[in-house]
């Protein structure tokens, strides 16, 4: 007589969170792609010079998507794929999880501050995030170390998280001083000392490698001079910006943005491809555009012209290029790692198409005599077209895989 078989135990949520890096530390990043903007949203209709103490409002703004929002996504990814790139053993949950606390109570807090004013919370927030950020470092460097630096896609990610953490280091010296100096270095780190270096670097490894697997006859590109010769590139735009010297930016973002196209022309797959594969090529195609602006913008400084651009180079790059392959990449992610198949789907694709209207609103809107409606309105489509996708992505990470196996 055969034994009854005994359905499986009840999986708590949290250990269904705990279960891979990158659900924890999605679920924390899509929560906060919404209360990060939300608190922004209030603050553009009734604008505050100092909304803590005398944090300026546009810094807070900018130092929650650069060192909260978007790296909690960046961390689950390369703690996920680290270990595949060099050969090595998956990471365990006392190696992500203290990642995952520290930046969702660094967020939690920070919004609260943003939200009361309390300054003690944002100093307690940007505390928090160190701590997970060093931990992320601390998991992500002991394989780099043990690779022995022979990866360069690790190597080259793990060089701009550790910029970020003295960023990081710098806004809390802004916090403690109010010195104008540390802040304003901590935010111009942020997109092209920390962010676009790991975009940048993870589209080199990942795109072609993408397309080869689904588009016919593709031959991969991707030398390994390209990311050596960035990082100078990259790295002195930040200088030229912390030394306001806004007219020479050309000098650097001009090659920036020969090899953005020189990118998009080679990686562009020239067959048929599946909407999931196209996203991330039409999100890549910010990046030009995003030059294109900064190049405008520092020739017409160097003319003797005004700052007619205003932000609109960093919204291009921003919400146009980061945004963009934030719902192409972690979608492919949430759907090859829960199970699913390997396709974009409705919301993803509502999500996208929204964010291309968003970041051309935030652009236009920088050329108005008015722009503050402008950037209300664009505020608002980040929340129209995010919702919906954060909602799907936040039920798949709570719920076991679809295909029954583990992670």
């Amino acid at each position: 007589m055969a034994t009854p078989t005994s359905s499986p135990p009840p999986v708590s949520l949290p250990a269904i969170l705990a279960a891979a890096p990158h659900r924890l530390l999605f679920f924390i990043g899509a929560l906060n792609v919404l209360a990060a903007m939300i608190w922004w949203t209030f603050w553009l209709f009734d604008p505050t010079p100092m909304p803590v103490n005398w944090v300026l409002g546009g810094w807070l703004h900018g130092f929650i998507i650069q060192y909260q929002m978007l790296p909690s996504f960046m961390f689950g990814f390369l703690i996920t794929v680290f270990p595949r790139w060099m050969g090595q053993p998956e990471p365990t949950r006392w190696h992500y999880v203290p990642v995952g606390l520290g930046l969702l109570l660094g967020q939690a807090l920070c919004l609260y501050a943003a939200f009361s004013g309390s300054l003690l919370a944002l100093h307690l927030g940007v505390i928090s995030t160190l701590m997970g950020w060093g931990q992320g470092l601390m998991v992500l460097g002991l394989g780099v170390w043990r690779n022995r630096f022979k990866t360069w896609h690790a190597v080259s990610c793990l060089a701009a998280l550790l910029l970020g953490f003295v960023a990081l280091a710098l806004f809390i010296a802004y916090l403690h001083t109010l010195d104008l100096r540390f802040g304003n270095a901590a935010i111009k780190l942020g997109a092209f000392g920390v962010l676009l270096p790991i975009y940048a670097t993870v589209a080199h490894r990942m795109f072609p490698f993408f397309a080869g697997n689904v588009v016919a006859g593709y031959r991969a590109w991707r030398p390994m001079w390209l990311l050596a010769a960035q990082w100078p590139l990259w790295l002195g735009h930040v200088l030229l910006e912390l030394t306001h010297l806004t007219a020479w930016l050309w000098l650097v973002d001009l090659p920036l943005l020969l090899l953005a196209l020189l990118c998009l022309w080679r990686w562009w797959p020239r067959g048929r491809m599946p909407a999931l594969l196209r996203v991330l090529f039409v999100g890549y195609a910010w990046l030009p555009v995003a030059m294109v602006l900064y190049v405008v913008q520092s020739l017409w400084l160097l003319l003797g012209g005004e700052l007619v651009l205003g932000r609109a180079p960093l919204h291009a790059l921003g919400i146009g290029l980061f945004g963009s392959l934030l719902v192409a990449m972690v979608t492919r992610v949430t759907q090859g790692h829960s199970g699913r198949p390997l396709v974009l789907g409705g919301v993803a694709l509502f999500a996208f198409l929204g964010i291309q209207v968003v970041a051309v609103v935030r652009i236009v809107s920088e050329l108005l005599a008015s722009p503050y409606p402008g950037f209300q309105l664009a505020a608002l489509g980040w929340l129209l077209a995010f919702t919906p996708w954060v909602l799907r992505s936040a039920w798949i990470y709570l719920r076991p895989r679809a295909d029954g196996a583990r992670g």
